[in-house]
């Protein structure tokens, strides 16, 4: 099990990190020439499929069991007035999911995936980061803890949400501390800010960064994070080391991973994302991650939701992959 307290032991920790296997793609893509349809028919499931199996290291991967794991703080920014709601909505927020009121509750029921809720000291918010460090080495370190420890490590994917008033702040100030550019490029409505709360918004993190200054790893949590963020990539790791892959969300998801790839930029290669987010940033930010998103429905409510969507288009990738006929045992000439 995970057991980290410093970023000593953390560079330790990933050293050891484990890779895809490549023989188990290698078997997985021999597989698929033998399945009745053309070549590349099936388009990115059977990339999926692939990127499967060479993290669950064979050549017919399985979805039998899914965790889906929504991680909740609070954050001190929203003393600045950077979000129309207060942060009460988050412990609200909080029991709506374990009543099984929410969105993701029921995109997690039609989609197979167990869901599960970790509040993170939602009492104590984070700091201002607009007049001091978000977080210490100890609070950061111990949010990665709870993120690692919430790790069932006999699922076969985790699916990664958040909730939390005031993040979507709190991930473009990431996106922008760690990227640069302009800030009011990183910065989008959130829960609903209109122009001028996005004006603000971006003011603030303009005034952040200038007291904290770029940052080019995990650092940047201890800056601007919140502890759902550093829970993030706490469960990020463990799923690595566990050889277990994973689904980001969207836009806030993506920006709590953001310095874990900056920190180590081969630490997401077992991350999926779900969905490409309407938040403005999302977009910038994946590509400069290199990554791609499977779905694009003009979402943005967070809390996992497009996670619970793509993993039935992951589910339909691997049942092509396993259950479809061959030519030879289908009797079909194939090519």
């Amino acid at each position: 099990m995970m057991s980290l307290s410093n970023f000593q032991e953390l560079d330790v920790f990933y050293s050891d990190m484990p890779e895809a296997d490549s023989a188990a793609i290698a078997a997985a893509e021999a597989h698929q020439s033998q399945l009745t349809k053309p070549p590349g028919a099936l388009g990115k499931l059977e990339d999926l499929a692939l990127f499967m199996a060479g993290w669950q290291q064979t050549a017919h991967p399985k979805i039998d069991k899914a965790q889906a794991l929504i991680f909740a703080g609070n954050h001190g920014i929203c003393a600045q007035g950077v979000n129309p709601f207060p942060q009460d909505v988050t412990t609200q927020m909080v029991a709506n999911f374990k009543a099984g009121g929410a969105a993701m509750n029921q995109l997690c029921a039609v989609s197979g995936a167990e869901l599960s809720v970790i509040a993170l000291d939602l009492e104590t918010p984070t700091g201002d980061f607009s007049k001091g460090p978000a977080l210490d080495e100890t609070a950061l370190f111990a949010a990665m803890q709870q993120g690692a420890a919430a790790i069932d490590t006999s699922s076969d994917i985790i699916l990664l949400g958040e909730m939390g008033i005031g993040n979507s702040t709190v991930s473009a100030a990431l996106a922008a501390s760690l990227f640069g550019g302009d800030v009011m490029g990183w910065v989008g409505a959130g829960t609903g800010s209109d122009d001028a709360g996005m004006k603000h918004k971006a003011a603030i993190i303009e005034t952040a960064i200038a007291l904290h200054g770029m940052q080019d790893g995990l650092s940047a949590l201890l800056a601007f994070g919140g502890r759902e963020q550093a829970a993030i990539c706490g469960a990020i790791l463990a799923a690595r080391a566990a050889h277990i892959p994973v689904m980001l969300d969207g836009f806030i998801c993506t920006a709590a991973a953001a310095p874990l790839y900056k920190q180590y930029p081969k630490a997401l290669d077992h991350c999926l994302v779900a969905h490409m987010s309407v938040e403005p940033g999302h977009k910038k930010l994946l590509a400069e991650m290199q990554k791609e998103a499977l779905l694009d429905l003009q979402m943005r409510l967070g809390e996992g939701t497009g996670a619970a969507l793509a993993l039935s288009i992951l589910k339909g990738a691997i049942a092509c992959h396993n259950d479809m006929a061959t030519f030879s045992s289908a009797g079909i000439a194939g090519a």
